[in-house]
């Protein structure tokens, strides 16, 4: 206002643009983490730790900019479908934007984020790629693009479950191309099980396998087939004469071209107009005989088609949950850019209380999924090495991972978008986008209750993996040196609660109560991780705010409520101030904090 005239000031258009929030586009997303950065002290060995940091950094920046670019452009102009070629043969394909094609060679040629696991070389590293160093990659990834991380994943499991179960045809024929760079050469995977009923009941699946002249060949429909070019696919589908139910089923490997180059003899109908992932081509196929080859012995008891097929499905849960905890990490890293940028009665928003209270409901499970996510890395190398207790750990933990962090990442995605306000909901920002995408994680790979009752009918009542479970987190604590006594006390206590509680809950066999052991297996193990990375890191001079989220997710997650009591505020209000200052918390001070 102007103090002379008494009317408005009407402030330069490049002065008005400056009440605009900024995004975080343009930033180095390995950089900026520095949660990511002390973690990797912990999950990584050293050496492996600074061999990688370099290519982190660059790739934290291809991510950060270029990626983040192409992301955006390719979620706009969506892949097209052809059904003939240019002579007019009914030969289907689709067509990506280039800005998708660009995006392709930087993640499955330059990095080798579907070939990394599978082979020595990458980066100059003379071994295969621990998990943990894929999830990493995934992680910042998703922060930009998630659509593809949907075909990096399933060519990555098509090959470790060709690797795993197909004979040495089968190796020879698709091995070396599903973990290729080489764009010449390379070849994409996919896995087509859904079908018009459904995906999660696979006892009614539908399509046939019959053998003819000596030849497996597939008739029938697929309702939802995730990267639908895919070049070699794996397809569940019921050998003729096969029992109905899950034991009929076979895993088959379906070439898209022949070994003469000609097409192989299915169709891809249409492609699906979805919510969000918009850049990948999602469609539904129709089988007219096409030859497909299957993995071991059809019919065989020791490994049937659905015990195979959960190989991938274990393997696609843990990428969700990596997919999941990328997303958060941005949606929290443009709140936080919002919230110190941008101002509203005369105060920086990030200073109002009750704003500060909604970062945390931010911050809490997107750092509640990195750790899950890393520490899933390393149980399922050390699973692949062998380790049958690792392999006991992952089997709990990869469907409670998968059912929280996906349901966490839709209010993480809103609730960034309202930090926002009113151009979080406009296509110009990633924040739209970002809830768009957040709700597949719903879908794929098991609802919901789907996990839930993995953890609960299966996981506990039939294996009991819940014992392993807690016997390798209770060692974890006591190993931890630094861990404050007092909590780490409040730590073990809740911790046997929350697992006594999912156990008894199995034994009853009441599937309502399913969630509520899930997010309990969850909450209590990320609890434990938390306070531990945090003591660890304290403890060699390092941040340790990671105690902090940790009571953090038991006083709001697996503590009792009473909803009509106002409580004592005094730990979350200094938890608070320690977090979203970007000072290092010594661990003195996280102890002195814990005890409020």
């Amino acid at each position: 206002m102007n103090i002379h005239t008494g009317q408005p000031t009407q402030l330069p258009l490049s002065d008005l643009a400056e009440l605009v929030a900024p995004d975080c586009h343009g930033a180095n997303f390995f950089d900026t983490d520095t949660s990511l950065k002390g973690l990797l002290t912990l999950y990584l060995p050293d050496d492996l730790r600074v061999h990688l940091w370099p290519h982190l950094q660059e790739f934290g920046a291809l991510v950060g900019d270029e990626i983040d670019t192409l992301s955006r452009i390719a979620d706009r102009h969506v892949p097209v479908l052809h059904h003939r070629d240019p002579r007019g043969r009914f030969e289907d394909w689709i067509e990506f934007h280039p800005a998708y094609k660009r995006m392709e060679q930087i993640t499955f040629g330059d990095f080798a984020m579907a070939g990394m696991t599978g082979k020595p070389g990458v980066f100059g590293w003379p071994e295969p790629m621990p998990h943990t160093v894929k999830f990493l990659f995934q992680y910042l990834l998703g922060q930009s693009e998630f659509g593809q991380l949907c075909p990096i994943s399933m060519t990555e499991t098509t090959a470790a479950m060709i690797c795993k179960f197909g004979d040495e045809a089968l190796l020879e024929r698709f091995y070396d191309r599903l973990i290729s760079q080489d764009p010449k050469t390379r070849m994409a995977g996919g896995q087509f099980m859904t079908e018009r009923h459904g995906g999660s009941d696979v006892s009614q699946l539908a399509v046939d396998a019959r053998h003819e002249d000596g030849t497996w060949r597939l008739y029938g429909e697929k309702w939802f087939c995730s990267a639908a070019d895919a070049d070699v696919v794996l397809v569940l589908a019921r050998p003729e004469g096969a029992p109905a139910g899950n034991k009929g089923l076979a895993v088959f490997a379906l070439p898209k071209r022949l070994d003469d180059g000609s097409r192989n003899s299915y169709r891809i109908v249409r492609l699906k107009d979805k919510l969000g992932t918009l850049s990948m081509a999602s469609g539904e196929v129709v089988f007219e005989g096409a030859i497909a080859y299957p993995l071991g012995d059809v019919g065989a008891k020791e490994n049937p088609g659905l015990k195979m097929m959960m190989n991938q499905v274990s393997l696609s849960r843990l990428s969700h949950g990596a997919r999941a905890a990328s997303m958060m990490r941005r949606c929290l890293n443009e709140a936080m850019t919002v919230a110190k940028s941008r101002t509203a009665f005369r105060e920086k928003i990030i200073d109002k209380p009750l704003l500060r209270r909604q970062l945390m409901k931010l911050m809490i499970p997107a750092e509640q999924a990195l750790s899950m996510t890393l520490y899933l890395g390393t149980v399922l190398t050390a699973a692949g090495k062998g380790d049958k207790q690792a392999e006991r750990v992952a089997r709990i933990l990869t469907p409670a991972h998968k059912y929280r962090t996906a349901r966490d990442n839709i209010q993480v995605a809103t609730g960034a978008m309202e930090v926002r306000g009113g151009n979080g909901y406009i296509e110009d920002f990633v924040n739209a986008r970002l809830v768009r995408d957040a709700h597949v994680g719903l879908l794929w790979e098991g609802t919901s209750n789907i996990n839930a009752l993995d953890i609960t009918t299966r996981a506990i009542a039939k294996a009991e993996v819940h014992l392993d479970l807690k016997s390798v987190l209770l060692e974890m604590m006591d190993e931890c040196d630094a861990l404050p006594e007092t909590f780490g006390k409040t730590l073990r206590d809740t911790l046997t609660r929350s697992l006594d509680m999912a156990e008894a809950i199995a034994r009853s066999g009441d599937e309502t109560l399913a969630r509520k052991a899930a997010g309990a297996v969850y909450h209590s193990a990320t609890a434990v991780l938390l306070a531990c990375e945090g003591a660890k890191l304290g403890a060699t001079g390092g941040d340790a705010r990671r105690l902090l989220m940790a009571r953090m997710v038991i006083d709001h997650r697996l503590a009792p409520q009473d909803p009509l009591s106002i409580g004592d505020c005094a730990f979350e209000t200094a938890a608070t101030d320690c977090l979203l200052n970007d000072d290092a918390v010594p661990l003195e001070h996280a102890s002195d904090v814990l005890n409020l």
